[in-house]
């Protein structure tokens, strides 16, 4: 079963409807008992990252994903989840993420395309990835977001994106992994991801992130 992660930052079912439309046995849930016995977790994410990450602190369900992540259980992030999964946030001030990968999340650049970065955008990939199985490079995903990671391991980074810079839109460590993107709007290319993600084995590692 794969536990979406519920820690009250907005109307998350059409990520668990997503998940339905693969075949996947996906809950919304906070409930950490639930959540502990997952086969797998959904660390999603809507909003700004310090209110992100207060939210998941104060709801002690951080301890739950750094639980996971050091046993080796298959996480996916998605879009603000995928930006928690590192060290720190500089929206509205700096606030610390979860550390699971090493680097920041900072705002695109003014001199750059139009902020907030709104709609369909290609990957590059960068590596082999079992969450990218069966999708061709150059595929186009669905994108909502001002921010983006400034990773200091490109070892982390799967795929990238161009919105005036390059940027990582794919990142992995060991079993931990995120999307910049929004897969549960993003049509065959995101379902794919979705059941791609569902079908890895709790033993499944990135070939590279090590």
């Amino acid at each position: 079963m794969i536990s979406i992660i519920d820690y009250g930052v907005g109307n998350l079912r059409s990520v668990e409807k997503a998940f339905h439309a693969v075949g996947a046995d996906a809950r919304l849930t906070n409930d950490h008992t639930l959540i502990r016995e997952s086969e797998r977790l959904v660390l999603p994410g809507v909003g700004a990252f310090g209110e992100c990450a207060r939210r998941l602190r104060e709801s002690g369900l951080d301890q739950l994903v750094l639980e996971a992540a050091q046993h080796q259980k298959p996480i996916l992030g998605l879009c603000v989840g995928l930006q928690l999964m590192f060290d720190e946030g500089h929206e509205f001030g700096v606030h610390p993420g979860l550390g699971l990968m090493r680097g920041r999340v900072v705002r695109f650049p003014q001199t750059g395309p139009r902020v907030p970065q709104i709609g369909w955008n290609q990957i590059e990939k960068k590596k082999p990835e079992a969450l990218l199985a069966g999708i061709p490079d150059g595929s186009y995903f669905y994108f909502v977001h001002s921010y983006y990671i400034e990773a200091e391991d490109q070892r982390d980074v799967i795929a990238v994106t161009d919105y005036g810079i390059e940027y990582p839109s794919i990142c992995a460590r060991g079993a931990v992994r995120g999307v910049q993107f929004h897969p549960e709007k993003s049509q065959d290319n995101g379902l794919r991801l979705l059941a791609n993600f569902a079908g890895i084995s709790a033993d499944a590692k990135s070939s590279e992130s090590q």
